[in-house]
């Protein structure tokens, strides 16, 4: 396509990440549920890793020194920060692609949002430049319902399992979400 072209025509697809409404029974009812596989879009690359590194100014010589990084590492190496960063989907692509939801958004319970309340991330095995990830979402568990400051609302705890191409397990990342209604009395 050259300069002054216009771009074929692109087919609008939408993408509903809206969030599942149900009882508590409904939400226990899927305890235990894995999503299939969701793998990244692109591979991890230099570029982001790199992008990354100087948006927080981080002159860590495995994100910036391609041979260091190569003899250390097997290649640069992603800063642990950009882990659920690689399978973010885009929210479009051409030809249509729809990202899945993740697994936390379709568990059935009252709330109209939630937030991240706690994160616990095991790496295993560095993931460098080159390698493409997929990770496998599980629902571990969901609270009673609970009073906050927040709202009221119920605890959901996953566990993502993330993956190389050649299958290997490069991290495991506890999550616990907060799903609640804002301001909502108990």
């Amino acid at each position: 396509m050259g300069f002054g072209t216009q771009p074929p025509p692109a087919r609008h697809v939408s993408v509903s990440h809206q969030l599942a409404f149900g009882t508590y029974e409904d939400a226990l009812a899927m305890v235990g549920a894995a999503s299939e596989p969701r793998t990244a879009a692109t591979a991890v690359s230099a570029a982001r890793i790199q992008l990354f590194a100087a948006m927080v100014r981080d002159g860590n010589r495995s994100y910036w020194d391609a041979d260091y990084a190569r003899q250390r590492w097997g290649g640069l190496l992603a800063p642990p920060a950009l882990l659920m960063g690689w399978l973010v989907p885009p929210p479009w692509q051409p030809g249509g692609r729809v990202p899945a939801a993740s697994l936390a958004l379709r568990v059935p319970l009252p709330g109209t949002t939630f937030i991240n309340a706690a994160n616990d991330v095991e790496f295993l095995l560095p993931i460098v430049e080159g390698d493409w990830l997929n990770v496998v979402e599980q629902l571990v568990s969901v609270s009673q319902e609970k009073q906050t400051r927040l709202g009221v609302g119920h605890f959901i705890q996953t566990l993502e399992t993330y993956r190389r191409q050649d299958g290997a397990v490069v991290a495991i990342n506890r999550n616990t979400l907060f799903r609640f209604t804002p301001g909502a009395p108990p």
